[in-house]
Protein backbone atom coordinates (compact mmCIF):
# COMPACT_ATOMS: atom_id res chain seq x y z
CA UNK A 1 0.00 0.00 0.00
CA UNK A 2 1.54 3.86 -1.18
CA UNK A 3 -0.31 7.01 0.73
CA UNK A 4 1.33 10.27 -0.66
CA UNK A 5 4.15 8.39 -1.91
CA UNK A 6 4.81 5.99 1.21
CA UNK A 7 4.48 2.59 0.98
CA UNK A 8 4.56 -0.39 2.86
CA UNK A 9 4.17 -4.01 3.09
CA UNK A 10 2.13 -6.07 4.80
CA UNK A 11 2.41 -9.59 5.51
CA UNK A 12 -0.49 -12.19 5.37
CA UNK A 13 -2.11 -13.76 8.20
CA UNK A 14 -0.53 -11.47 10.58
CA UNK A 15 -2.03 -7.97 9.09
CA UNK A 16 -3.93 -9.33 6.13
CA UNK A 17 -5.86 -13.09 5.73
CA UNK A 18 -7.99 -13.86 2.64
CA UNK A 19 -11.62 -14.86 3.03
CA UNK A 20 -13.11 -18.14 1.57
CA UNK A 21 -14.82 -15.58 -0.73
CA UNK A 22 -11.34 -14.54 -2.67
CA UNK A 23 -10.55 -14.85 -5.80
CA UNK A 24 -7.45 -16.26 -8.14
CA UNK A 25 -6.20 -12.64 -9.12
CA UNK A 26 -3.93 -9.71 -9.19
CA UNK A 27 -5.05 -6.30 -8.86
CA UNK A 28 -3.79 -2.62 -8.33
CA UNK A 29 -6.05 0.79 -8.05
CA UNK A 30 -7.45 3.16 -6.07
CA UNK A 31 -9.22 3.03 -2.69
CA UNK A 32 -13.32 3.97 -1.88
CA UNK A 33 -14.47 4.19 2.00
CA UNK A 34 -17.44 2.20 0.74
CA UNK A 35 -19.19 2.34 4.71
CA UNK A 36 -20.74 -1.07 5.61
CA UNK A 37 -20.68 -1.59 1.69
CA UNK A 38 -24.33 -2.54 1.88
CA UNK A 39 -27.10 -1.15 -1.05
CA UNK A 40 -30.16 -2.09 1.08
CA UNK A 41 -33.54 -0.16 -1.01
CA UNK A 42 -35.51 -2.42 1.63
CA UNK A 43 -34.18 0.11 4.36
CA UNK A 44 -33.66 3.32 1.98
CA UNK A 45 -29.53 2.87 2.66
CA UNK A 46 -26.99 2.61 -0.17
CA UNK A 47 -23.44 2.89 0.50
CA UNK A 48 -22.88 3.01 -3.05
CA UNK A 49 -25.14 6.28 -4.01
CA UNK A 50 -22.70 9.07 -4.51
CA UNK A 51 -19.52 7.04 -4.93
CA UNK A 52 -17.66 5.65 -8.13
CA UNK A 53 -15.59 2.45 -7.53
CA UNK A 54 -15.41 0.77 -10.40
CA UNK A 55 -12.40 -0.20 -11.16
CA UNK A 56 -10.86 1.03 -7.79
CA UNK A 57 -11.10 -1.33 -4.11
CA UNK A 58 -13.50 -0.51 -1.41
CA UNK A 59 -12.82 -0.49 2.33
CA UNK A 60 -16.00 -1.63 4.10
CA UNK A 61 -16.68 -2.40 7.71
CA UNK A 62 -18.23 -5.63 8.97
CA UNK A 63 -21.83 -6.00 10.27
CA UNK A 64 -24.06 -3.35 9.61
CA UNK A 65 -25.32 -0.05 10.76
CA UNK A 66 -27.13 0.08 14.12
CA UNK A 67 -25.34 -3.28 14.85
CA UNK A 68 -26.29 -3.34 18.80
CA UNK A 69 -29.21 -1.01 18.64
CA UNK A 70 -32.40 -2.66 19.66
CA UNK A 71 -34.10 0.62 17.67
CA UNK A 72 -31.58 0.30 14.35
CA UNK A 73 -33.61 0.55 11.22
CA UNK A 74 -32.05 -2.63 10.42
CA UNK A 75 -33.85 -4.48 11.96
CA UNK A 76 -32.86 -3.55 15.90
CA UNK A 77 -30.03 -6.27 16.82
CA UNK A 78 -31.15 -9.07 14.47
CA UNK A 79 -28.49 -8.86 11.50
CA UNK A 80 -30.06 -9.02 8.26
CA UNK A 81 -28.77 -10.60 5.22
CA UNK A 82 -27.52 -7.25 4.57
CA UNK A 83 -24.43 -7.56 7.13
CA UNK A 84 -23.53 -10.80 5.73
CA UNK A 85 -20.19 -10.65 3.98
CA UNK A 86 -21.44 -12.99 0.87
CA UNK A 87 -23.91 -10.46 0.03
CA UNK A 88 -21.43 -7.15 0.58
CA UNK A 89 -19.09 -9.18 -1.76
CA UNK A 90 -21.50 -9.36 -4.35
CA UNK A 91 -22.59 -6.17 -4.05
CA UNK A 92 -19.13 -4.74 -4.84
CA UNK A 93 -18.63 -6.71 -7.56
CA UNK A 94 -22.00 -5.61 -9.36
CA UNK A 95 -20.71 -2.08 -8.90
CA UNK A 96 -17.66 -2.78 -9.88
CA UNK A 97 -15.16 -3.25 -7.72
CA UNK A 98 -11.68 -4.88 -8.44
CA UNK A 99 -10.89 -5.65 -4.05
CA UNK A 100 -12.46 -5.46 -1.03
CA UNK A 101 -10.68 -4.56 2.16
CA UNK A 102 -12.67 -5.73 5.59
CA UNK A 103 -12.40 -4.08 8.32
CA UNK A 104 -13.87 -4.74 11.75
CA UNK A 105 -16.31 -2.19 13.10
CA UNK A 106 -14.60 -0.60 15.77
CA UNK A 107 -17.63 0.77 17.55
CA UNK A 108 -18.90 -2.39 18.57
CA UNK A 109 -15.75 -5.24 18.54
CA UNK A 110 -12.50 -4.40 20.25
CA UNK A 111 -10.28 -6.77 18.48
CA UNK A 112 -9.12 -5.51 15.28
CA UNK A 113 -6.84 -8.25 14.55
CA UNK A 114 -7.73 -9.92 11.12
CA UNK A 115 -9.32 -13.00 11.22
CA UNK A 116 -10.31 -13.93 7.29
CA UNK A 117 -10.91 -17.71 6.71
CA UNK A 118 -8.83 -20.44 8.73
CA UNK A 119 -7.04 -21.80 5.23
CA UNK A 120 -5.52 -25.33 5.71
CA UNK A 121 -2.27 -23.46 4.11
CA UNK A 122 -1.81 -20.98 6.93
CA UNK A 123 -3.05 -22.64 10.10
CA UNK A 124 -1.41 -26.72 10.99
CA UNK A 125 -4.51 -27.54 12.90
CA UNK A 126 -7.12 -27.14 10.42
CA UNK A 127 -7.55 -29.80 8.44
CA UNK A 128 -6.62 -30.49 5.01
CA UNK A 129 -10.32 -31.04 3.63
CA UNK A 130 -11.54 -27.62 5.59
CA UNK A 131 -12.29 -26.10 2.23
CA UNK A 132 -14.92 -23.58 0.82
CA UNK A 133 -16.90 -24.48 -1.83
CA UNK A 134 -18.08 -21.98 -4.71
CA UNK A 135 -19.89 -22.01 -7.52
CA UNK A 136 -17.39 -23.10 -10.43
CA UNK A 137 -19.02 -20.54 -13.06
CA UNK A 138 -18.79 -18.00 -10.99
CA UNK A 139 -14.74 -18.29 -10.37
CA UNK A 140 -13.82 -16.06 -12.98
CA UNK A 141 -15.85 -13.37 -11.23
CA UNK A 142 -14.02 -13.67 -8.13
CA UNK A 143 -11.72 -10.77 -6.87
CA UNK A 144 -9.51 -10.55 -4.13
CA UNK A 145 -11.32 -10.83 -0.73
CA UNK A 146 -8.87 -9.72 2.15
CA UNK A 147 -9.17 -8.56 6.14
CA UNK A 148 -7.24 -6.37 7.21
CA UNK A 149 -5.93 -5.20 10.82
CA UNK A 150 -4.88 -1.82 12.35
CA UNK A 151 -1.23 -0.85 10.59
CA UNK A 152 -3.51 -0.71 7.13
CA UNK A 153 -6.45 1.20 8.39
CA UNK A 154 -3.89 3.38 10.36
CA UNK A 155 -2.04 3.58 6.92
CA UNK A 156 -4.99 3.91 4.96
CA UNK A 157 -7.41 6.47 7.07
CA UNK A 158 -4.70 8.26 9.69
CA UNK A 159 -5.61 6.20 12.93
CA UNK A 160 -8.41 3.62 14.16
CA UNK A 161 -10.58 6.95 15.65
CA UNK A 162 -10.93 8.43 11.91
CA UNK A 163 -12.73 4.82 11.32
CA UNK A 164 -14.39 4.78 14.92
CA UNK A 165 -16.16 8.19 13.55
CA UNK A 166 -17.02 7.54 10.03
CA UNK A 167 -18.93 4.55 11.59
CA UNK A 168 -20.62 6.95 14.26
CA UNK A 169 -21.38 9.22 11.71
CA UNK A 170 -23.31 6.22 9.58
CA UNK A 171 -25.04 4.49 12.43
CA UNK A 172 -26.13 7.62 14.33
CA UNK A 173 -27.64 9.77 10.84
CA UNK A 174 -28.14 6.41 8.60
CA UNK A 175 -25.96 8.77 6.00
CA UNK A 176 -23.37 7.25 3.89
CA UNK A 177 -19.90 8.96 4.35
CA UNK A 178 -18.33 6.90 1.62
CA UNK A 179 -15.33 8.65 -0.33
CA UNK A 180 -12.16 8.13 -2.42
CA UNK A 181 -9.25 8.02 -0.18
CA UNK A 182 -7.21 10.77 -0.98
CA UNK A 183 -3.39 9.46 -1.98
CA UNK A 184 -3.96 5.67 -1.64
CA UNK A 185 -2.89 3.04 -3.95
CA UNK A 186 -3.19 -0.74 -3.04
CA UNK A 187 -1.49 -3.55 -5.09
CA UNK A 188 -3.05 -6.69 -3.50
CA UNK A 189 -2.99 -10.67 -4.82
CA UNK A 190 -4.16 -13.73 -3.50
CA UNK A 191 -3.65 -16.82 -5.36
CA UNK A 192 -6.02 -19.63 -5.26
CA UNK A 193 -6.09 -23.24 -6.61
CA UNK A 194 -9.67 -24.81 -7.36
CA UNK A 195 -10.42 -28.56 -8.05
CA UNK A 196 -13.92 -29.36 -9.60
CA UNK A 197 -16.60 -31.35 -8.66
CA UNK A 198 -19.61 -31.97 -10.19
CA UNK A 199 -23.44 -31.86 -8.81
CA UNK A 200 -26.74 -32.00 -10.68
CA UNK A 201 -30.05 -30.60 -10.73
CA UNK A 202 -32.26 -32.46 -11.21
CA UNK A 203 -35.27 -31.59 -13.30
CA UNK A 204 -39.08 -32.64 -14.88
CA UNK A 205 -40.82 -31.17 -17.71
CA UNK A 206 -44.55 -31.34 -18.81
CA UNK A 207 -45.28 -29.69 -21.77
CA UNK A 208 -48.18 -27.61 -21.83
CA UNK A 209 -50.66 -27.80 -24.32
CA UNK A 210 -51.71 -24.28 -25.85
CA UNK A 211 -49.85 -24.18 -29.21
CA UNK A 212 -48.93 -20.71 -28.15
CA UNK A 213 -49.12 -20.76 -24.12
CA UNK A 214 -46.57 -24.11 -24.02
CA UNK A 215 -43.61 -21.69 -24.55
CA UNK A 216 -44.15 -20.18 -21.39
CA UNK A 217 -42.86 -22.00 -18.33
CA UNK A 218 -44.28 -22.23 -14.29
CA UNK A 219 -40.85 -23.52 -12.39
CA UNK A 220 -41.44 -25.13 -9.53
CA UNK A 221 -38.41 -26.07 -7.17
CA UNK A 222 -37.11 -27.24 -4.24
CA UNK A 223 -33.39 -28.11 -2.93
CA UNK A 224 -32.77 -31.43 -2.10
CA UNK A 225 -29.04 -31.35 -0.42
CA UNK A 226 -28.53 -30.82 2.83
CA UNK A 227 -25.35 -30.61 5.02
CA UNK A 228 -23.83 -34.03 5.05
CA UNK A 229 -22.37 -35.48 8.30
CA UNK A 230 -21.17 -34.57 11.48
CA UNK A 231 -16.94 -34.46 11.92
CA UNK A 232 -15.07 -35.66 14.16
CA UNK A 233 -18.20 -37.54 15.73
CA UNK A 234 -17.61 -40.20 18.56
CA UNK A 235 -18.50 -43.95 17.37
CA UNK A 236 -21.45 -44.15 19.29
CA UNK A 237 -22.66 -40.67 18.26
CA UNK A 238 -25.35 -39.95 15.78
CA UNK A 239 -23.85 -38.33 12.76
CA UNK A 240 -25.81 -37.92 9.74
CA UNK A 241 -27.33 -34.72 9.27
CA UNK A 242 -31.13 -36.78 7.93
CA UNK A 243 -32.51 -33.05 6.71
CA UNK A 244 -36.30 -34.58 6.89
CA UNK A 245 -37.65 -31.20 7.18
CA UNK A 246 -34.60 -29.39 5.28
CA UNK A 247 -35.62 -30.15 2.36
CA UNK A 248 -36.80 -33.83 2.30
CA UNK A 249 -39.94 -32.53 3.14
CA UNK A 250 -40.05 -30.01 0.59
CA UNK A 251 -38.26 -32.53 -2.37
CA UNK A 252 -41.19 -35.13 -1.49
CA UNK A 253 -43.50 -32.04 -1.94
CA UNK A 254 -41.91 -31.50 -5.05
CA UNK A 255 -42.61 -35.23 -6.27
CA UNK A 256 -46.46 -34.50 -5.31
CA UNK A 257 -46.64 -31.77 -7.35
CA UNK A 258 -44.95 -33.53 -10.31
CA UNK A 259 -47.37 -36.78 -9.78
CA UNK A 260 -50.40 -34.57 -9.81
CA UNK A 261 -49.64 -32.59 -12.80
CA UNK A 262 -48.74 -35.80 -14.91
CA UNK A 263 -51.74 -37.65 -13.76
CA UNK A 264 -54.06 -34.95 -14.26
CA UNK A 265 -56.94 -35.79 -17.19
CA UNK A 266 -55.41 -32.53 -19.12
CA UNK A 267 -52.61 -30.85 -19.27
CA UNK A 268 -52.45 -27.14 -18.47
CA UNK A 269 -51.98 -25.04 -21.07
CA UNK A 270 -48.54 -23.48 -19.94
CA UNK A 271 -45.63 -25.93 -19.87
CA UNK A 272 -44.32 -26.92 -15.93
CA UNK A 273 -40.88 -27.18 -14.83
CA UNK A 274 -40.00 -28.73 -11.84
CA UNK A 275 -36.03 -28.46 -10.39
CA UNK A 276 -34.76 -30.21 -7.40
CA UNK A 277 -31.59 -27.81 -6.52
CA UNK A 278 -28.39 -29.14 -5.55
CA UNK A 279 -25.84 -27.24 -3.65
CA UNK A 280 -28.35 -24.74 -1.79
CA UNK A 281 -26.86 -25.11 1.39
CA UNK A 282 -23.54 -23.88 0.21
CA UNK A 283 -24.99 -20.76 -1.34
CA UNK A 284 -27.71 -21.15 -3.20
CA UNK A 285 -25.69 -22.82 -6.21
CA UNK A 286 -28.06 -25.28 -7.96
CA UNK A 287 -30.46 -22.32 -8.62
CA UNK A 288 -27.98 -19.13 -9.23
CA UNK A 289 -26.57 -21.79 -11.70
CA UNK A 290 -29.89 -22.44 -13.32
CA UNK A 291 -30.29 -19.19 -13.65
CA UNK A 292 -26.95 -18.44 -15.52
CA UNK A 293 -27.64 -21.51 -18.08
CA UNK A 294 -31.56 -21.88 -18.37
CA UNK A 295 -32.96 -24.82 -19.90
CA UNK A 296 -35.66 -22.46 -21.58
CA UNK A 297 -35.06 -18.21 -21.35
CA UNK A 298 -35.66 -16.98 -18.47
CA UNK A 299 -38.08 -14.50 -20.11
CA UNK A 300 -40.51 -17.03 -20.69
CA UNK A 301 -40.51 -18.18 -16.85
CA UNK A 302 -43.92 -16.31 -15.78
CA UNK A 303 -43.49 -17.60 -12.37
CA UNK A 304 -41.08 -19.61 -9.26
CA UNK A 305 -42.73 -20.95 -6.70
CA UNK A 306 -40.37 -22.36 -4.15
CA UNK A 307 -40.73 -25.11 -1.26
CA UNK A 308 -38.28 -24.83 1.70
CA UNK A 309 -38.75 -26.61 4.93
CA UNK A 310 -42.57 -27.55 4.64
CA UNK A 311 -43.14 -29.54 7.56
CA UNK A 312 -42.85 -28.85 10.73
CA UNK A 313 -44.40 -26.48 13.68
CA UNK A 314 -48.12 -25.25 13.94
CA UNK A 315 -50.47 -27.79 11.75
CA UNK A 316 -52.10 -25.21 9.71
CA UNK A 317 -49.84 -21.98 9.17
CA UNK A 318 -47.39 -21.56 6.53
CA UNK A 319 -45.11 -18.71 6.00
CA UNK A 320 -45.23 -16.75 2.50
CA UNK A 321 -42.46 -15.04 1.01
CA UNK A 322 -43.28 -12.73 -1.53
CA UNK A 323 -46.01 -10.38 -0.59
CA UNK A 324 -44.21 -7.01 -1.29
CA UNK A 325 -42.56 -8.32 -4.40
CA UNK A 326 -44.85 -10.61 -6.45
CA UNK A 327 -48.41 -9.09 -5.04
CA UNK A 328 -50.48 -10.92 -8.06
CA UNK A 329 -49.09 -14.12 -7.20
CA UNK A 330 -49.68 -13.40 -3.18
CA UNK A 331 -53.01 -12.37 -4.08
CA UNK A 332 -53.89 -15.74 -6.46
CA UNK A 333 -52.41 -17.67 -3.33
CA UNK A 334 -54.73 -16.17 -1.15
CA UNK A 335 -57.50 -16.90 -3.47
CA UNK A 336 -56.67 -20.60 -3.95
CA UNK A 337 -56.43 -20.98 0.05
CA UNK A 338 -59.79 -20.81 0.54
CA UNK A 339 -60.29 -24.12 -0.37
CA UNK A 340 -57.48 -25.47 2.04
CA UNK A 341 -57.70 -22.52 4.83
CA UNK A 342 -54.40 -22.63 6.08
CA UNK A 343 -52.98 -19.22 8.20
CA UNK A 344 -50.91 -17.60 5.71
CA UNK A 345 -48.02 -15.56 7.59
CA UNK A 346 -46.02 -13.14 5.81
CA UNK A 347 -43.10 -12.39 8.34
CA UNK A 348 -40.38 -14.08 6.32
CA UNK A 349 -38.92 -11.33 4.40
CA UNK A 350 -35.43 -11.87 6.17
CA UNK A 351 -35.37 -15.12 4.37
CA UNK A 352 -35.42 -13.53 1.18
CA UNK A 353 -31.82 -14.29 -0.25
CA UNK A 354 -31.51 -17.59 1.70
CA UNK A 355 -33.34 -19.51 -0.39
CA UNK A 356 -33.74 -20.49 -3.97
CA UNK A 357 -35.96 -18.15 -5.27
CA UNK A 358 -33.88 -15.33 -4.96
CA UNK A 359 -31.53 -15.38 -7.95
CA UNK A 360 -35.03 -15.93 -9.80
CA UNK A 361 -36.13 -12.70 -8.03
CA UNK A 362 -32.54 -11.02 -9.12
CA UNK A 363 -33.69 -11.98 -12.60
CA UNK A 364 -37.15 -10.40 -12.00
CA UNK A 365 -39.20 -13.60 -12.08
CA UNK A 366 -42.36 -13.06 -10.21
CA UNK A 367 -42.06 -16.03 -7.07
CA UNK A 368 -43.84 -17.61 -4.10
CA UNK A 369 -41.73 -19.02 -1.39
CA UNK A 370 -43.49 -21.62 0.87
CA UNK A 371 -41.64 -22.17 4.52
CA UNK A 372 -43.09 -22.77 7.49
CA UNK A 373 -39.86 -21.92 9.87
CA UNK A 374 -37.20 -22.56 12.05
CA UNK A 375 -37.00 -24.80 15.18
CA UNK A 376 -34.62 -26.71 17.19
CA UNK A 377 -33.63 -28.89 14.77
CA UNK A 378 -32.38 -27.09 11.95
CA UNK A 379 -29.25 -28.11 10.67
CA UNK A 380 -28.90 -30.07 13.47
CA UNK A 381 -28.58 -34.00 13.20
CA UNK A 382 -32.43 -34.29 15.09
CA UNK A 383 -33.80 -33.33 12.02
CA UNK A 384 -35.33 -36.77 12.52
CA UNK A 385 -38.39 -38.42 9.78
CA UNK A 386 -40.77 -39.08 12.51
CA UNK A 387 -41.01 -35.54 13.55
CA UNK A 388 -42.42 -34.34 10.39
CA UNK A 389 -46.16 -33.72 9.93
CA UNK A 390 -46.86 -35.28 6.40
CA UNK A 391 -50.70 -34.03 6.74
CA UNK A 392 -48.91 -30.72 6.76
CA UNK A 393 -46.66 -30.97 3.59
CA UNK A 394 -49.88 -32.59 1.79
CA UNK A 395 -51.74 -29.15 2.35
CA UNK A 396 -49.25 -27.07 1.43
CA UNK A 397 -48.47 -29.45 -1.41
CA UNK A 398 -52.76 -28.84 -2.46
CA UNK A 399 -52.23 -24.96 -2.03
CA UNK A 400 -49.28 -24.78 -4.13
CA UNK A 401 -50.54 -26.92 -6.71
CA UNK A 402 -53.76 -25.32 -7.20
CA UNK A 403 -51.27 -22.00 -7.35
CA UNK A 404 -49.89 -23.35 -10.06
CA UNK A 405 -52.20 -25.16 -11.85
CA UNK A 406 -53.77 -22.04 -11.89
CA UNK A 407 -51.12 -20.05 -13.09
CA UNK A 408 -49.99 -22.67 -16.08
CA UNK A 409 -53.54 -22.27 -17.03
CA UNK A 410 -54.22 -18.44 -17.74
CA UNK A 411 -52.71 -16.29 -20.27
CA UNK A 412 -51.73 -13.25 -17.51
CA UNK A 413 -48.29 -11.85 -16.69
CA UNK A 414 -47.82 -10.71 -13.29
CA UNK A 415 -45.84 -8.51 -11.61
CA UNK A 416 -42.28 -8.18 -9.67
CA UNK A 417 -42.06 -5.06 -7.82
CA UNK A 418 -38.42 -3.93 -7.04
CA UNK A 419 -37.53 -2.45 -3.38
Amino acid sequence: ISKNGTEKSYRIKKDFMPYDLTGNKAVSGEVVFAGYGITAPDYHYDDYANVEVKGKLVLILRHEPGEKNAESLFDGTKATPHSQLKNKVENAIEHGAIGVLVVTDPLNHRSLRPRGFPWPSLFEAIPNNALPLRLAATESEQIPVVQVGKKVIKQVLGSVDTLRNLQAAIDSTLQAQSKLLPGVQVSLQTSTVADYTTVDNVVGYLEGRDPKLKNEIVILGAHYDHVGVKKNAAAEEDSIFNGADDNASGTSLLMAMAKAFGTAPQKPKRSVLLIAFAGEEKGLFGSRAYVEHPLFSLDKAVAMLNFDMVGRNAPDSVSIGGKTRSPDLVRINEEENRYIGMHLDYSIDQFYNRSDQYHFAKNKIPFLFYFTGLHKDYHKVSDHAYKINENKIAMIAKLGFRVAWRIANTDAHFQIVEP
